[in-house]
């Protein structure tokens, strides 16, 4: 007779056979990659002990070309949810020892329904992939299910945060779901991204190309922009989530987590040495960023992408800030067509997620040049001035030396809603640089002068003493202070607590019509 006892232990001797996936031997042939399994990780990601698996014993159920005589436990995908660093997260991680992976009708409907879960629960989502693609068995099914999981990217985005990790191949129509999702991750020399793999393109076009020169990690993070962070491991990578989790709120109802800091000294003497007075000498304002914010707490976004603009996260006081600099170090500071895309993007999740953002200004204007408009540079610098404008958050801007032209309005300047702007006593706020703006005002007075060398140098500095100081925009009201640059992180502090209660109310409307 069978008993209660015989039901349960076949009910172990299933979940063990669907915790094997594929098998000992593909299990062993994604170890020779380089590559953790789908398990493996999900354990190396979350809080020890905390996973909880969510329809491990869902299969597909397609029956064409052999399909049906073909096992595939879990339908290639491990979905669920557990804890990191305490706190909720939902996920899934894609089996490559089944059907390598590939998407079909119910793999995708088990991600579907964890995506669900974690909206419904208010809690971040993270999906490691690691996938061939559409299972072409599966035809239109697998089309089909593509579409549910870029629907649910697209509703929840800005309800909970959503993290992609790319941890193999994503190919075709999957590589549309990170790039809807916040944030993207990659793996080096193991993971790429790309709409049409190496042998179609040389089949279409003739070009020959590898695998990861069309889509690895390094191209992604630095040429492409489609991905914001890489490392040389699995494990590192997953850290790195880990990390970002720690900086974000569980939704867009919260405020980010507030760390225990005990540090009493905000006083900054070295920040008068960081910034040159010239103005045309580079710096790198990573040096100013790791004066102001807490120790070792700043965690760069896109830290390869458009290097002439930084942005990241931070903690000042234990609280988490969104930080977007110039970075004179390249193309001066100027915002050219990737960087406004890079920093408008992270304005408008910081403004999702209640986080408030900073601005250390110090930009020559936006980037000039022929590419540069016929690029678009008009409708990608807008984005800056849309995002900024739209945010309700908390919002101040520190202008370190330089704030010029279009680029001066574009970063926060009180006319587009900055809460609080603060002026180093050097900067120069102005329709443009001194020597610009001389050349154009007195161009006919040097042109007759008996010394015009000698005339341009006196107009130059004319125009300098006239305009290009804080306290002409001060005297207006667009500069709230002129401060000591070594009090910028006090500053900061007593602005951040004095708008910690903030609320802005908008028009209503179903939503703006950003220039994409």
């Amino acid at each position: 007779m069978i008993d209660i006892y015989d039901k349960i232990n076949d009910m172990y001797d299933r979940k063990r056979e669907v915790e094997l996936g594929g098998g000992d031997s593909k299990i062993e042939k994604q170890h020779e990659k380089g590559k953790l399994t789908a398990r493996e990780r999900i354990d190396l990601f979350l809080d020890p002990g905390t996973f909880v698996e969510i329809g491990p014993f869902i299969e597909h159920r397609c029956v064409d070309f052999g399909l049906d005589q073909v096992d595939g436990p879990g339908d290639g995908v491990v979905t669920g949810y557990g804890k990191v660093n305490g706190r909720d997260v939902y996920l899934f991680s894609q089996d490559f020892t089944v059907f390598g992976g590939a998407l079909g009708e119910m793999h995708a409907k088990k991600i579907a329904n964890v995506m669900d879960l974690a909206a419904k629960n208010g809690a971040p989502f993270v999906g490691l992939n690691d996938s061939g693609g559409a299972r072409i068995q599966e035809g239109v099914l697998s089309l089909d299910g593509y579409g549910h999981v870029f629907y649910r990217n697209s509703i929840y985005s800005g309800v909970i945060p959503q993290i992609s990790v790319i941890m193999g191949p994503c190919a075709g129509g999957a590589v549309y779901s990170p790039a809807i999702t916040d944030f993207v991750f990659m793996v080096e020399k193991t993971s790429q991204m790309f709409i049409t793999g190496p042998k179609v393109i040389e089949t279409v076009t003739g070009e020959k190309i590898s695998s990861e020169g069309l889509g690895g990690a390094k191209v992604h993070n630095s040429i492409s922009g489609a991905a914001h962070f890489r490392a040389p491991s699995e494990e590192e990578v997953l850290q790195n989530v880990r990390t970002l989790l720690s900086y974000l709120p569980q939704n867009n109802n919260e405020k980010p987590h507030v760390e225990p800091y005990d540090d009493k000294d905000d006083y900054r003497p070295d920040l008068t040495e960081v910034v040159p007075i010239e103005g045309t000498r580079p710096y790198d304002v990573r040096k100013v960023v790791e004066q102001v914010v807490d120790t070792d707490s700043f965690f760069e976004v896109h830290k390869d992408f458009a290097r002439n603009v930084v942005v990241g996260f931070a903690r000042i006081k234990g609280q988490s800030v969104g930080l977007v600099c110039n970075q004179p170090k390249f193309l001066a500071g100027g915002l050219d067509i990737d960087s406004s895309d890079k920093a408008a993007r992270f304005i408008r999740f910081c403004d999702s997620f209640n986080i408030p953002l900073i601005t250390f200004e110090d930009v020559t204007g936006f980037f000039p040049g022929v590419k540069q408009e016929h690029g678009g540079i008009i409708r990608h610098g807008a984005k800056i001035l849309y995002a900024y404008s739209e945010a309700t958050v908390p919002k101040l801007t520190v202008i370190l030396r330089k704030a010029y032209g279009g680029a001066y309005v574009a970063l926060n300047s009180k006319s587009i809603g900055a809460d609080i702007v603060f002026s180093w006593p050097n900067a120069e706020i102005a329709v443009m640089g001194s020597e610009g703006a001389a050349n154009i005002i007195f161009a006919r007075e040097i042109a007759n002068s008996d010394n015009p060398e000698e005339t341009r140098a006196k107009k130059i500095e004319e125009y300098r003493q006239k305009f290009a100081n804080p306290y002409v925009a001060a005297s207006q009201g667009m500069v709230d202070d002129v401060i000591d640059p070594r009090d910028t992180r006090i500053k900061i502090i007593q602005a951040l607590d004095m708008l910690r209660n903030k609320k802005e109310d908008r028009p209503y409307k179903k939503h703006g019509n950003i220039p994409l």
